[in-house]
């Protein structure tokens, strides 16, 4: 019998691709004639966000999925993890006007944008057919492990959010942060 949570819980395959429309929109905005900042600013919430979504599916859907599957796109994915994890450890460490930076920001792009259309014509259909039990389950541990690694970074989540932004919309968005923050507060004393 369904339970009510797993009637309202996102799947876990709906949650990766979520994720993956989040970068791939990041990518989307990514010019190279842009200013720095805001170059920087896509860039780093790019490489947080893909270092928290390549430890989710580590954490959560590979595992589940392992015991089902001997799929060759599965078997590929922790190379594909870290080769994204070597490319946005040197984007970190990289400024915007480095020679390289560009060219760097699109080997991750091919990297990610091939990582995703296996996943997402291969894995993802993959566990709908063979765990569909289990979809709302691990998508309830998903998000309950993505506020464990989201919550410590919430800062410079919104530090790059702010890079990414024309001046005015800085303000209206911290406005509505510093909003939703003393919200959660009241409700929270409640």
């Amino acid at each position: 019998m369904t339970s009510l949570s797993d009637k309202f819980s996102p799947h876990v395959t709906t949650l990766i691709r979520l994720d993956h429309s989040h970068v791939r929109a990041l990518f989307g905005q990514y010019k190279p004639e842009r200013p720095a900042e805001v170059r920087r600013g896509l860039v780093q919430a790019a490489c947080l966000a893909l270092e928290i979504h390549a430890q989710l599916e580590e954490d959560i859907f590979y595992p589940a999925l392992r015991g089902l599957s001997q799929s060759e796109a599965l078997k590929r994915a922790p190379a594909e993890h870290a080769e994204a994890r070597r490319l946005t450890g040197l984007l970190r460490e990289m400024e915007p006007t480095d020679a390289r930076y560009d060219e760097t920001v699109m080997e991750l792009m091919r990297c990610v944008m091939h990582h995703v259309a296996d996943e997402e014509t291969m894995l993802l259909p993959e566990a709908e057919r063979l765990m569909p039990e289990r979809l709302a389950e691990l998508g309830r541990a998903m998000a309950r492990r993505r506020l464990q690694l989201s919550a410590p970074r919430a800062g410079e989540m919104a530090m790059h959010l702010a890079r990414t932004l024309p001046g005015s919309a800085v303000a209206v968005t911290l406005g509505f942060l510093a909003a939703g923050l003393w919200l959660g507060v009241r409700i929270a004393r409640a």
